[in-house]
Order: structure tokens, then sequence, then C-alpha cells
């Protein structure tokens, strides 16, 4: 007959003795390990991180781009008037549905800068804006052969004439829409408006943004940008492809290569 032996029940003061331990060297080991890790990852969830906000900037172009189309068939073909009020970004807001967060990029600042002051009765005009529009310089200057007078009326906003949409000769290939930097105002991107200094196309060299997205930041000639073309597209195009080796801002061939921008 077997006598049964008695096991003596672990007391919770004896429960965890005789188990590992990480010891110290192997807690820094784990934490440092953790921190590569961490180092690796941060860089890859920076770059998907602005490749969404790319894809938001690139969205909103697209729409301004179709808002301006609904404007354009309503007005005879014809692009929104330059004007010293009531510019472009407020003579279209209806077919944008006024919602002026579509005139600010998600990788631009908080508050990128614009003329505009009277926020009443032009709220769009006054709305932080990160896009600019083409202003056809090279064809007031060459199709309608303006005078130095009238280039002056033009620059400030009170030449008559207004650029159509049927006059631009690449459609697909001209910019109608692209980003500007933060700190600028401008809402036109004029390609012979002089600084001042005299220099001839400041806002090519001084207030278009070609390096807004997957760059080494605003202005530093890597990276690229968004644009909406005058056919519809948007599209992302790295720096300087807007400028160099044509300038896509201009309405024909000749005024392309004329005006390009060597980098």
């Amino acid at each position: 007959m077997k006598i049964p032996v008695h096991r003596q029940l672990a007391s919770p003061e004896n429960a965890g003795r005789g188990k590992p331990a990480f010891t110290l060297v192997e807690l820094l080991v784990v934490i440092a390990i953790i921190g590569i890790l961490a180092a690796m990852l941060m860089p890859v969830l920076a770059r998907a991180k602005e490749t969404g906000k790319r894809i938001g900037c690139l969205n909103n172009v697209r729409q301004l781009g179709i808002a301006l189309h609904a404007y354009v068939d309503d007005s005879g073909g014809f692009y929104p008037e330059r004007a010293t009020q009531n510019r472009w970004p407020q003579q279209i807001a209806d077919n944008y549905g006024r919602n002026v967060n579509l005139l600010l990029c998600p990788s631009d600042g908080p508050n990128p800068a614009t003329w505009e002051t009277d926020a009443v009765n032009f709220p769009a005009d006054a709305a932080p804006r990160s896009y600019i529009f083409n202003g056809w310089n090279d064809y007031f200057a060459q199709a309608l052969k303006i005078s130095p007078d009238d280039w002056s009326a033009l620059e400030q906003a009170m030449f008559a004439n207004r650029m159509k949409e049927t006059f631009v000769r690449y459609p697909s290939e001209t910019v109608v829409f692209g980003e500007k930097r933060t700190e600028e105002k401008d809402y036109y991107m004029d390609i012979f408006e002089p600084d001042s200094s005299g220099i001839v196309g400041n806002d090519i060299v001084g207030i278009v943004e070609q390096s807004r997205h997957d760059s080494h930041g605003p202005g530093s000639g890597s990276g690229g940008s968004n644009y909406a073309m005058v056919d519809g597209s948007a599209r992302f195009m790295k720096f300087p492809t807007s400028l160099d080796p044509l300038n896509l801002w201009c309405y024909d061939g000749p005024s392309r290569a004329a005006y390009a921008i060597s980098y």
C-alpha cells in the first residue's frame, strides 16, 4: 500500500524565487535596440506623413482647376479679370463652394501671406493662401503688343483685356495654378514684373515655390511642388521642371523657350 506524499505548497513569499530576471545590462541593451528601431522608423513615418500632405495639396489644386473651368465656361471662355480687389480667389469662390481651406496647402505654414485685409467683403482674397495664378504676361506683352503704359496698367490690375482659355497653345503642358512661398503675398505669377532692384522676373526667382514637397525645405532647390494645368489636370513636378528647360507658365512655344530659367 502506497503512502501518499504531501507536497508543500509554495507560499506567496516564495512564489517568485528561482525565476530568471533581466539584468541591468540586458535592460539597457533592450532599450538601446528600441531606440535604434524608433530612429529607423521615424524618417519613414515622416515621409509617409508628408506624402499624405502632398496628395492633399495636389487634390486642392485639382479642385481649384475644376472651379476655374466652371468659371471659364460661365464667362465666355475668359479667365478671371485681374483686379486690385475681388481677385481670382474671390471671383471663382462660388465654384469651389467658398471652401477657403482649398487655398491652403497642408504642407505650407499655418498662415501663409496674402495681400487682402478686408475679410468681410473679400473673404476668399483675405484667406491664408498657398497658391498663385498665372498672370499670362507673355500673352499680353506679345500677342496684344501692349505699350509700356499698358504694361504698367496691367501690373496695377487696370488693363481691360482678359486672357481667353483657348489662346493657350499647349493646355496639358501649361501651368494655371502653382504654389507660392509662404511669406509672399502675390496673387499672380508675373514673369516680367521687376523686383526692387529692377531685375525682371522676380516672381520666378523669389515668389514661386518649386520645392515644397519631398525636399530639404522650401526654396532648397530639391523635391518639387504641385501644379494645376490649363486642361484641368494636376500633377507633382520635380524642381525645376516647371521653368527649365521650358517655362511652363508661358502660353506659347516661342515664349516658353525664351523665358525658361536655367538652374
